[in-house]
């Protein structure tokens, strides 16, 4: 065999021998994200598996849904909530890594309808709007629900609107049903809305309710995962930061 064509032939073997490795080295991390935050979890995976090979497979839901889920056993490694409370508890009932729980972003309230000038600046629709429905995101299970609620509580309109209220699973689902029409209005995340043409929306001040303070934590299970612990700290990294701030969201 001529020498180049060994010297070749060995090259790809070795280009394979790496791949073979980086592939065997390449792990899966499972992670419970809040819906809120889906867009930006899965740039962040893409940079994250660009820059580790490893890949992180996420399942989509309600906080309290998954903190449910976790106290009976389910196989998740990091959990991202959409509040404090729930990794605080995971944390306290002793499924959590204790000083690994942050606060990685927090979250914007926005009451959001398709149809253009329904929603106003300061909004005022909530006391005077004529519409049918309102969809919230369910408060027993979705921080976001809890801050809607908070919400028209101050601005002294939740007695009068409260039979309109649809609630949704999570915030998805609260989304989702003013995207359909099945709500004229809805409070949603920012996230969500940002980059959403036409419409109206109403950014709710944050003096409107408490801070949605959307924390993050190492499951037990995932102790032992460095790729799970590796996407925690990539998680706070400058790359992560920016890709969560031009999401709406807010970061220390």
């Amino acid at each position: 065999m001529p020498i180049a064509i060994k010297t070749a032939f060995a090259a790809a073997l070795a280009a394979s021998a790496l791949l073979a490795g980086s592939l065997a080295r390449a792990a899966d991390v499972p992670v419970a994200v809040a819906a809120n935050f889906t867009e930006p979890v899965k740039e962040i995976a893409a940079a994250f598996t660009a820059r580790t090979g490893d890949h992180v497979v996420f399942s989509f839901g309600s906080s309290g849904q998954f903190y449910t889920q976790i106290t009976q056993g389910a196989p998740f490694e990091v959990f991202l909530s959409a509040d404090a409370d729930r990794p605080e508890r995971v944390e306290r009932e002793g499924l959590g890594v204790p000083g690994t729980r942050f606060t990685y972003a927090i979250g914007k309230l926005v009451l959001y309808s398709r149809t253009p000038g329904l929603v106003d600046e300061g909004g005022s629709v909530l006391a005077h709007g004529q519409f049918d429905k309102i969809a919230i995101a369910d408060p027993t299970a979705a921080p976001y629900g809890v801050a809607a609620i908070q919400t028209m509580t101050k601005l002294g309109v939740y007695a009068r609107l409260q039979p309109k209220i649809v609630k949704g699973s999570s915030i998805t689902q609260a989304y989702q049903f003013v995207q359909s029409g099945a709500a004229e209005v809805g409070f949603v995340a920012l996230s969500q809305v940002i980059d959403e043409p036409g419409g109206s929306r109403w950014q709710v001040p944050e003096s409107d309710h408490a801070p949605i303070a959307q924390q993050a934590i190492l499951l037990w299970k995932g102790d032992k995962d460095k790729a799970a612990r590796a996407f925690l700290a990539f998680l706070r990294s400058p790359e992560a930061l920016a890709i969560i701030r031009r999401y709406g969201y807010e970061v220390h």
